[in-house]
């Protein structure tokens, strides 16, 4: 039986080199502080790629053992990953925030500057100056700044002391964004539940839809300031569908108020533009005039108020001076698009260029003279449409060592 112990006892270290564990992993350890301290430091010294942990594993009366056990970095990354979101509650932030003011005070000192009136610029240039950096990226270079410009702000009120997240869609990586989306189909249900209500109330189905003219949508960027979120294309473009869906209902006017908070106005454009008023000529037939540019050709036009349609071009008849269909309809695109055409005449005088660039100039300038005979609202959608916007494309010059502008010459081995 003592013979068994003993060959059970000399195998025990063979095992344990078979399983790969270290001969020096499994030793008996001395009683006392002086062996934690240097099997810690031994840790240290370890540290980076792997993980140790000290298990003291007592086998009743007798000695302790000591032993080391090794974990890999993929296993030390999910065990910090499982203890839980980084904490920036209130307290942390306030206690970031003294000691910041501390700091500063310390640095308006070394500056010999008042700390009451050392601003954030009065920072950077001492940071600048006290710690030289030849980093050309300024983001490596050090910086001192306020813990609310660098800790995010929506971390403060995610989750309470007991690590537990307040909204039920936190876990979906973007609570905001799906909050806001659940809340703008709630509106679209209320919208459709109003709609259906109207027939057994005997009220005729309303058809006027919110008019969008003068506004836009938030950009992606103004929506995850508002959101304090990162959003992608794809989540962008869902949530923009879902409002343009929502407008587009006959009764999308009762969540009007909503649907403001996401749209900005952009009739400030039209108040830069002075539309000139229409002019009497000796007859008292009204008119009015406008000068447009296309490459190097310049157009001054006149239009006459109840016209047959006749348009002439430095006196010559529109079909004898642009016998090429594609330049007459460049210069008619304006009266069609406002349901003009064969109400007014008009007289063009253009200098420089082809036909081609001719019938562009002579288009933004009759554009620009039908704005006095419409409403602002008509010259709001001529201005969508890209009537009332110089053509800034021009020729691009041949470079040299080049055969043209963008066409190299032919290589040739020999």
């Amino acid at each position: 039986m003592a013979a068994q112990r003993a060959g059970a006892a000399a195998a025990l270290p063979a095992n344990r080199r078979r399983r790969g564990l270290p001969r020096a992993g499994l030793r008996r350890a001395e009683p006392g502080a002086a062996v934690m301290a240097a099997a810690l430091r031994r840790l240290l010294r370890a540290g980076g790629r792997r993980g140790a942990a000290l298990v003291a594993a007592a086998g009743g009366p007798g000695p302790q053992t000591l032993r080391l056990i090794y974990t890999t970095t993929a296993a030390w990354k999910k065990n910090v990953a499982a203890s839980g979101p980084e904490k920036y509650t209130e307290a942390f932030i306030k206690k970031q925030i003294e000691e910041f003011n501390l700091g500063k005070r310390h640095l308006a000192n070394m500056m010999g500057e008042d700390p009451e009136t050392f601003t954030q610029e009065d920072i950077d240039r001492a940071i600048a100056y006290l710690f030289p950096s030849g980093l050309f990226d300024k983001r490596a270079r050090p910086m001192m700044k306020h813990p609310t410009e660098i800790f995010p702000e929506q971390r403060k009120i995610q989750w309470g002391e007991d690590g537990r997240p307040f909204h039920f869609l936190f876990y979906t990586g973007k609570q905001s964004y799906y909050s806001l989306m659940h809340d703008t189909y709630e509106k679209l249900l209320n919208v459709q539940k109003h709609q259906d209500q109207l027939p057994a109330q005997d009220l005729p189905p309303q058809k006027e839809k919110k008019n969008l003219v003068g506004s836009r949508w938030l950009t992606k960027t103004e929506l995850e300031e508002m959101l304090l979120e990162k959003l992608s294309d794809d989540d962008y473009s869902r949530f923009i569908q879902l409002l343009q869906k929502l407008v587009m209902m006959p009764c999308g006017n009762i969540e009007e108020n909503y649907i403001k908070k996401f749209s900005r106005e952009i009739s400030a454009q039209l108040q830069k533009v002075v539309i000139e008023p229409l002019k009497y000529d000796e007859q008292g037939v009204a008119f009015s005039t406008g000068e447009g540019r296309r490459k190097t050709s310049r157009a001054t036009v006149t239009v006459y108020d109840n016209g047959t349609g006749k348009i002439t071009v430095n006196g010559i008849d529109v079909l004898h001076y642009f016998p090429v269909l594609q330049d007459r309809e460049q210069l008619l695109f304006p009266f069609q698009f406002l349901d003009r055409v064969g109400k007014h005449d008009m007289v063009c005088t253009v200098s420089g260029g082809g036909r081609s660039s001719q019938a562009g100039a002579i288009r933004l300038a009759s554009a620009k003279a039908l704005r006095s005979f419409v409403t602002e609202k008509e010259v709001e959608f001529m201005r969508q449409a890209g009537l009332l916007t110089v053509d800034p494309r021009v020729k691009e010059r041949k470079k040299p060592g080049q055969e043209g502008a963008r066409r190299k010459f032919t290589w040739k081995k020999r």
